[in-house]
């Protein structure tokens, strides 16, 4: 070989061994692996922060969504900021948009602590339907913050910010599917489908799409196969593998135990000999650990960090900072305006498409973004339909997004089973069912019934709802409550000695709710009622005393408004909660007395009067910072006002047990005190409530309120009653004690004070919802 020839040769070689630097392609690859995929965030700022370049991302199950994420142009700073606010956890604990609690367009909040939906067909087949996880929160989240990159992409997943793919798997052949194009949203709600975790969705085509992780939770092959790029950043948070068996552990062991039987191992030599294999350490977090979120960020900021000299040397290339802030603003500028011109529901009948489209409501000549957002959230409450899943898709043709829903099952029988166990004589079990049909409207009969030692009630009613600009329903109710104050103790209480107040109503009648948005309602309603109060005047008791009778029956009307948002049917820490009504009574009172009435003689009496009330609560917080972790602690306040111009009955008790009362705490109820029942009344009070550590929390509550005009004793006779003239003194209650949410409701010890000289200080404890049905003239 001549000297020129060995010369090129040589040359030839050399320039091989040059670095590419602009010809090099960075591809990232994203694993499965839970909340711990959260570590994903923390390499994507560590990437950024050096002006490493990614080029393309494939992820799967977390990785798909923090991958897709990043791929419709949200920064990891962003993201960060997503992941970290409290709104997040209620995405991936399935709890409602804050203010969506309660859709009083529905139904009432109950004291159920299980809720099962079944489906029954004309042949009287029966399908349960439980939801392991009500996914409805985060799929509209998901729809809707990937819907703008979707439409700039024209729904192709190399047209995004990054090149992107999400790997899933179809349930029946166990096939890995890779997702190229189509709903981005899709994509990454597919690839989180995991096993007794998240329902599959169906697809478009018919299939049912599983969590990436199942067939290849660490997919190198994907991205060599799709991008064929020149070095692979791998990222792993979801290997099988410990360094040491847990023993100490068992209970994180036996969490994640499924998620290892579904998920395989990383082969940490897939990225390639010049590639970089990422492992944060995770050992001691499991898949369910989404509060620990700004730990697990930093975890994987470290992992990068450790390899950070590695990837500098291999990837030569650098991404301009400023460009790459340029790029991503104009990628996201494209995005079209947030407008909604179409719904279209399918796979229903189509009445009952027809029932459904008519619960978004237009402002204008299209959907505003909060338009379908109130459409979606109270088609989703309503139990009649389940694997309700929307779809938005932006069309050029209309210049604007269509929202399709997809509901593939009805639920037409629901059950109801909720269990309250208290120190005090409250303890009782609820049941409740109803059934629905839909045809032009929504009819449903519903029963519920509470049997306990000092509550008992039965409710049934037929509501027909009718949904559309303003969504109403009509209601006949019948609604029955007993109430036996007693004295007792025991966790389930003891027989009671004496039971010197005995109350009981039956109501009849006809309601009409207006609800012009999830939160709120009007409520116009007429009944008839029929009250029987048995009591004594005195305290101590004869076995063979007998009780007065008071009957009272009529008709009372009112009007009232509800507003609510708190965030929980009981012990909120945030939100408001305003009541406003009005009611007239109109009705004969019959008084037979017993044998400690004094002397006192029968009456009969007609009674008429007109009652206003006022209620608000409200909760703020006092946290520095809304992230996800932070300790509850927030303060809130109580207004609560009655005046009424109810008159006398005929005895001093019985004037009382007709009067409306101020209950602040949740065994209020339980106790008739005196000094809290008036025909006006004005109260505030003040709230304040600390979280200690993940789900207990210590509440303090005072309050005072005065009556005006009080119920007073008569002067020659105890068992008559006289009105005062003036204001009574202030009378504090206070109440202080821990919370924990259970599965089951709410358990709570409490320490509280009444004003009252029966009833001064006391211990309740309780596991359960305190949750009673209205009376009769409530």
């Amino acid at each position: 070989m001549s000297k020129k020839y060995y010369f090129l040769l040589l040359l030839c070689l050399w320039l091989l061994h040059l670095p590419t630097t602009h010809a090099q392609k960075v591809g990232l690859v994203l694993s499965g692996g839970g909340a711990k995929g959260l570590a994903h965030v923390g390499v994507l700022k560590v990437l950024e922060q050096n002006r490493i370049p990614i080029d393309y991302i494939v992820g799967t199950s977390m990785g798909a969504i923090v991958g897709g994420m990043y791929a419709a142009g949200y920064s990891p700073q962003e993201i960060e900021e997503i992941v970290l606010k409290p709104e997040f956890q209620n995405w991936v604990a399935n709890r409602p948009l804050e203010g969506k609690v309660f859709n009083f367009y529905d139904a009432d909040p109950s004291p159920a602590a299980l809720h099962l939906g079944l489906a029954v067909d004309s042949a009287f087949r029966t399908r349960v339907t439980p939801r392991i996880i009500n996914d409805a929160t985060l799929n509209y989240v998901l729809a809707t913050m990937l819907a703008p990159a979707g439409a700039i992409s024209n729904y192709n997943f190399d047209n995004l910010f990054v090149p992107y793919r999400a790997v899933a798997s179809e349930v029946f052949t166990r096939q890995k599917v890779i997702q190229r194009s189509g709903s981005l949203s899709d994509a990454v709600r597919n690839s989180m489908a995991f096993p007794l975790a998240f329902r599959p969705i169906r697809q478009e085509d018919g299939r049912y799409l599983f969590d990436g992780a199942v067939v290849d939770n660490f997919p190198t092959g994907v991205i060599k196969n799709e991008f064929k790029p020149d070095i692979i950043i791998g990222v792993n948070v979801g290997d099988v593998a410990y360094n040491k068996y847990p023993k100490e552990k068992d209970d994180q062991l036996l969490t994640s135990t499924l998620l290892f039987l579904g998920s395989n191992g990383a082969d940490t030599t897939s990225v390639g000999p010049n590639g970089i294999f990422i492992q944060p350490d995770l050992t001691d977090f499991t898949a369910a650990d989404f509060g620990r979120v700004r730990r697990l960020v930093a975890l994987g900021e470290n992992a990068a960090n450790e390899k950070l000299p590695l990837m500098l040397k291999r990837i030569q290339r650098r991404e301009d900072t400023v460009s790459l802030q340029q790029r991503r603003r104009a990628f996201q500028e494209r995005a079209p305006r947030p407008t909604f011109t179409s719904v279209t529901v399918q796979g229903l009948p189509r009445q009952q498409q027809e029932f459904v489209r008519r619960f978004f409501q237009r402002s204008g000549s299209a959907y505003s973004p909060s338009d379908i957002e109130e459409g979606y959230f109270r088609l989703v409450s309503n139990d009649f339909f389940t694997n309700v899943y929307p779809r938005v898709r932006y069309s050029e043709e209309q210049k604007g997004y269509g929202l399709r829903i997809d509901a593939r099952q009805a639920n037409n029988l629901t059950a109801d089973l909720g269990v309250l166990l208290s120190s005090r004589s409250m303890s009782n079990f609820y049941l409740g069912g109803a059934y629905r049909y839909l045809s032009r409207y929504l009819y449903t009969v519903r029963a519920n019934a509470t049997v306990g030692r000092f509550y008992n009630a039965v409710q049934g009613a037929f509501r027909v709802s009718v949904p559309g600009q303003i969504p109403l329903y009509f209601e006949p109710i019948v609604t029955f409550n007993n109430l036996n104050y007693q004295d007792t103790g025991g966790l389930l209480g003891e027989n009671a000695k004496t039971s010197q107040l005995v109350q009981r109503d039956l109501k009849t009648g006809l309601t009409v709710g207006i609800s012009p948005n999830y939160r709120s309602r009007y409520i116009l309603d007429i009944a008839a009622f029929t009250n029987r109060d048995r009591f004594a005047n005195t305290q101590e008791l004869s076995s063979t005393d007998v009780l007065d009778l008071n009957r009272f029956q009529g008709i009372t009307a009112g009007v009232r408004f509800e507003r609510n948002s708190l965030d929980r049917r009981q012990y909120s820490t945030k939100g408001r909660r305003v009541e406003f009504t009005f009611r007239g009574v109109t009705g004969q009172e019959k008084y037979s007395p017993g044998s400690t009435a004094n002397g006192v003689l029968a009456r009969t009496k007609n009674q008429q009067w007109v009652r206003g009330s006022i209620f608000s609560e409200q909760y703020y917080s006092l946290s520095k910072s809304d992230s996800v972790g932070a300790k509850t602690n927030a303060w809130g306040y109580l207004v609560d006002a009655v005046a009424s111009t109810q008159g006398a009955f005929a005895t001093y008790r019985s004037s009382l047990t007709t009067s409306a009362a101020f209950l602040p705490l949740p065994d209020s109820r339980t106790l008739f005190l005196d000094n809290y029942r008036g025909t006006a009344y004005a109260a505030v009070g003040l709230r304040y409530v600390r979280g200690i550590f993940r789900g207990l929390e210590w509440r303090t509550e005072g309050y005072a309120h005065v009556l005006v005009r009080p119920w007073k004793e008569a002067y020659d006779n105890p068992v008559l009653v006289r009105r005062a003239n003036s204001v009574s003194r202030p009378y504090l209650t206070l109440m202080t004690g821990l919370v924990y949410q259970t599965p089951v409701g709410p358990l709570s010890v409490q320490a509280i004070h009444y004003d009252d000289d029966n009833h001064r200080f006391g211990v309740f404890a309780h596991i359960g919802y305190v949750l009673f049905r209205e009376r009769s003239l409530e």
